[in-house]
Formats: structure tokens, sequence, C-alpha cells
């Protein structure tokens, strides 16, 4: 297993994400100031850094399309040659108030009203401050298109903490690109004014940036959410509201696979299975803090004989109230409870993303009740079974965090240092390096992060351990200890998958939709050439199914070339070709998709050979 990077690699990589950040703030900044002067009239909203690049919000009084990028990019480098130098600034308030005002820019009121409590407010500056306020300052349509700008004409402002580049020239004009245009309301508000942004990456080097486009590239062939309408998977139906997932027969297959292989894992690794309901009384949230932290994320409670009732976002108090059912002693922690437990979440619809962001999913959570003395070895355990499962489906590669004690927490020193050297303790023991993210940690505990690699060098987080002293003590958990006192025990949350739905569209991109055999909604599918042979291949999908393979026959009626191409487009594992010939000789001509023709083959050996492929989860 390849985990994260060592020291050293990760101060270079600290290193070179700041300067990214700078590179790519200022990006922002100028792409933000070539609209302004290509559209006069539009507004700026914000313009944030992102993992890969940065984007900026916009109300502009004409529709920016994907055709005016171009025109948007050139006016860009225009600016970097300019090498207009890049100044901070600090202003009053009030001072800098008027002059938004002034400026008739509604949204930077707004964000400066939501600026906290502060008399100097920091801006910056593209080009020189004494070049005239932003209005007087912008270019002509003759200014435009010219080759150049007059650096004593050319200023440009955003409220902004920083951090940027010192000058334009210092951003290389072969590597940064816009790469598209969408719509996005107001703070993410559906109430609020639909803006327009525009999102970009910008790299220290051409090459980084053409490295990042053959990526996306890639990445947009595998967009879960088109490969999953295109092999008909799911579907997310509007008519039922946004967000919530409709599993087709194929993705339910591969949903069932992925259940059943996750319940026997964990049986065999001493877990036992719960079912825990969707709603429960709200005094339950109010008791565990969700409904003080996490009250946004909650969907509105219902009235249930004159009680308030709430749909579930978490499991976890309900495994609380498990545990609480009796008195526990010592002698019987500790306590693995599993459950793929459906949760609700509000999302606002902006933020909604296919399978990866939903209002309801199920989560393969778990939480082991344990000793003190027995968190190292539980949070060993996990990760040996992590690293079973992940690598199972294909993932071998993995960035591990490890986050400590935030500046704001529950629990004592004694405690957060016992479980902060457990998970330390578990980390070293399989040998695998990792990031300590210093006061990263939940105010309940600190936490293990595990972020899997994909076929194409994406990141994504799933896995997470986490040590909680917050439930026991809000929810009074007791143990006989064996000095007959009561103590509190350990909780600890931890999930491999994340949730179902999220993991599954990593899956679906991550093997573009070729899913290795054993996963495969359908594993072969049946080709008969004629109607003659139509009762003799469906009699051998009947042998094929009673060995416990996933087969259909192809009822189209379509010629065999087009059954054929069909089936790549579907992309379906195996085929098997049934004519007259191999109805007369009771034999298959098989074909799949990584070797092409395999040749003609009995029932007896069509089995063996697809019962081999699995449980070695080989190609075939």
């Amino acid at each position: 297993m390849v985990s994260s990077l060592s020291q050293s690699q990760e101060g270079l990589q600290e290193k070179d994400a700041q300067k990214l950040e700078r590179i790519r703030h200022t990006c922002a900044h100028i792409m933000a100031m070539a609209v302004q002067k290509l559209f006069p009239g539009t507004k700026v909203a914000i313009g944030p850094v992102t993992d890969t690049g940065f984007y900026y919000d916009f109300d502009c009084p004409v529709s920016i399309t994907t055709d005016d990028l171009g025109k948007i990019e050139t006016q860009m480098r225009r600016i970097i040659k300019a090498n207009l130098p890049i100044i901070r600034e600090e202003v009053e308030r009030e001072e800098i108030k008027q002059e938004i005002a002034a400026l008739n820019e509604p949204y930077k009121l707004e964000i400066l009203g939501r600026i906290p409590d502060q008399e100097i407010i920091s801006r910056y500056f593209i080009g020189s401050p004494d070049a005239g306020n932003r209005e007087s300052s912008l270019l002509t349509a003759d200014d435009i298109d010219s080759t150049k700008f007059n650096q004593a004409d050319s200023s440009w402002w955003d409220l902004c903490a920083g951090p940027h580049v010192n000058s334009t020239r210092e951003i290389n004009k072969k590597a940064f690109a816009l790469l598209s245009v969408a719509g996005a309301y107001w703070q993410g508000d559906e109430t609020k004014p639909m803006l327009q942004r525009i999102y970009g990456t910008a790299w220290e080097t051409p090459e980084e940036l053409q490295a990042f486009l053959k990526q996306r590239e890639e990445a947009l062939k595998r967009d879960h959410r088109k490969l999953g309408q295109q092999l008909d998977l799911f579907s997310i139906q509007e008519d039922a509201g946004g967000g919530l997932v409709f599993w087709h027969p194929k993705g339910a297959t591969i949903r069932y696979i992925i259940e059943e292989y996750w319940r026997k894992s964990h049986i065999e690794s001493g877990y036992k299975l719960l079912y825990t309901p969707h709603i429960a009384n709200l005094d339950l949230w109010k008791t565990s803090g969700h409904y003080d932290f996490y009250n946004e994320n909650m969907f509105d409670s219902m009235e249930v004989e004159k009680q308030a009732y709430q749909i579930k976002p978490m499991n976890c108090p309900f495994h609380v109230l498990t545990y609480k059912n009796k008195l526990h002693s010592y002698r019987e922690l500790p306590l693995r409870w599993a459950e793929l437990g459906t949760v609700y979440r509000y999302e606002r619809s902006g933020a909604l993303h296919g399978l990866m962001r939903v209002r309801g999913f199920t989560q393969d959570d778990a939480h082991i009740f344990c000793l003190p003395n027995q968190i190292a070895d539980e949070i060993l355990g996990v990760l040996n079974l992590t690293e079973q499962i992940l690598s199972d489906f294909g993932f071998n590669n993995y960035e591990i965090n490890l986050s400590t004690r935030p500046s704001k927490s529950v629990g004592t020193d004694e405690v957060w240092e016992l479980a902060t050297a457990a998970l330390k303790e578990a980390l070293d023991s399989k040998g695998w390096n990792y990031i300590i993210d210093e006061g990263g940690g939940a105010f309940y505990g600190p936490k293990i992060d595990i972020k899997i690699q994909d076929a194409i060098g994406r990141l994504w987080q799933c896995s997470t351990i986490q040590v909680d002293f917050n439930l026991p003590e809000r929810f009074d958990m007791q143990y006989v200890a064996a000095d007959d006192t009561k103590q509190r025990p350990i909780m600890i949350h931890r999930a491999i998958f994340g949730s179902i739905e999220r993991f599954f569209g990593i899956l679906i991109e991550n093997y573009a939709g070729d899913f290795p055999l054993w996963l495969a909604p359908v594993q072969c599918r049946l080709l008969p050439v004629s109607d003659e042979v139509r009762e003799y291949a469906e009699s051998v999908a009947k042998e094929l199914h009673k060995e416990g393979l996933r087969v259909e026959v192809d009822g189209s009626g379509e010629r065999l070339g087009k059954q054929i191409r069909n089936a790549e487009l579907e992309k379906i594992p195996v085929v098997a070709v049934v004519g007259k010939r191999e109805m007369e000789n009771q034999n298959l001509s098989v074909r799949t998709r990584k070797a092409g023709d395999i040749g003609t083959l009995s029932i007896n050996e069509t089995v063996t050979h697809l019962q081999s492929a699995i449980a070695l989860n080989s190609t075939i």
C-alpha cells in the first residue's frame, strides 16, 4: 500500500500548495478585472480558490457563454503582460463602505457587512492605487483591443485577505485556463439572485496545466452522472424532490453485492448488526447536541401526537440508546455494532451533485464501545478491516490524516492524550505514513481520515475513525468496572465507505463504469442469432443462474453485430453467441471485453471459467 507522504515531502508539498494558492487567488482577481473591463456594468461577488483552481461569481448584464472564455483569457494575458503590481492596502471600514457604495457593488457591500466587527479592512489592488477609482479606470473599447495596458491608468481592487503574488507578471500566461460557465445562486440560496460563475485553473508551469487538463478530460468521460444514465444504474427524480437517489435494477444489484460483502466482512471481524428507526423524538437530538450544532443541516421536525419528531441526520444516538438499554460490565467490552443506516440531511439545491452530495444516503456506520486501554487495539482492528475492504474494491493507495485536539473541545487532557496516542500507535503498527493536522480534530475527540486514490490519481475522502468523549458524557453512558465502580466507556465512530451512495459514485468513476466481473450487474449476456435458438439460450441462462452467475438473454431481436455493439456500450464483461451450431453441440461461443474471442466452451467450462475469475477477482 502507498500511504501518505514523508515529512520532508509534506513540507515541500505545503510550500508548493501555498505558492499555488497565491497564483490561483491572483488569477481569480485578474479574471474578475478582465470580465468587468469586457462587460461594463458587471457586479462582482465572491472569487475563492479551489482544490484545482478558482472561480468567480458575477452579476452580468449579458449572458456570458463558453464562447466568451477565450476572449476573457486574452484580456487576462494582456493584464499579466502589463506587469501590474499587486498591492495590499488597509482602509477604515467606513471609508471603504462609501467607496463600495459609490461603485454600486451590492454584493461586496453585503460581504463587508459579514466581516467580523473590525475597523480596518484589507483590500488588494491590481495596478496602482493612485490610478484612480475602479469605475473611472475601466478601459474603453479601444483599450480592450490594444496589446498593452498603461500602468498609470490601470487599477482594479477587491476586498480580500490575500495571499497574492507581487505582480501580474508572476503568473505564467501559458499555465492557466478558463474551464466553464455555470449558474450559482448568491450564497447558495435559491431565493437569492442567480449569478454567473466562471471556473478556471492555474498552475506554475504549462506542463502542469496540460497534465491537469488531460486528467480533467478523463474525469469528464468517467462522470458518474453521465455513466449512471448511460448504464441505467440510478437516477435523481426531480418529481420526488432533488437529492434523492433512485436505484435502478442494475445499480441496485451492485448495491446488494456491496452490502452483502460489507455484512460478511463485519460479522467475520466480530461486529454485530443493528437496525434502528428513521425518526425519533426531537429531544434525542437535543441531548446529543445535534440540534444545537447541526440544526441547519437537519430537516424540519414533524409533530406526532403533540410531540416533535425528527428524521435522523445521524445514526450514533440510536446506537447509544441501544447500549443504554441495559447496564454493561467491563467484561463485555469492547462492543462492536454496525448498521447500514439511512440518514437524511438538508443540502441546498445548489450544493447537490449526483451521488456525491445528496439529501438521503446510507452510511456504513459502526460504533465501538470500549475501555480506555482497548482503544489502540480497536483502532488497529478498524484499520485492518478498512485496508481489506478498500483493497478488495480496487483501492490500494491512500492519503492519511491524523487530526488532533482543536482549541474548543470537550474531555480532559488525560483522555485526549490517551486517545491521540492510541491513534498514532495504531497507525505506526500498520507502518503507514500520515499527515498530522494540528487542531483539526472534532470538538469531541481526535480522528483519522483516509482518502483513497482512484485510477486517474484523484483523492476521495472515504473512511473516517473518530474517538468520542462527548456522547458518553451527554447520555450518561456507563459500565461496571472491575472495582464495581461505574465508569464511562470510550466511543469510537467509524465508517469505511462513508456512504453507499458516494462510494458507488466513486466506484463508477474509478472503473469508468467497466466494473470487475464480481461487481458487474450483468456478468454474461447470451446473444441468440435467431428466434430458432432462443429457447436453448433461455435454458442455458437458467443453468448459469443456478450456478450463482448473473446472466441475461438479449431480447432485442437485433442482428448479431448490433447485439455485440450494445453489449460493448453497456460494458457487459462477457458475451456468449448462441447459434444453431452452438445449440446442436450444447456449447457457447464466448468473448470477453478484455480478451476478445476466447473460443467455444461447453456450459460447464463457461461456468468454471467465470467462477474462477470471480473468485480471484481477476480481469477476464
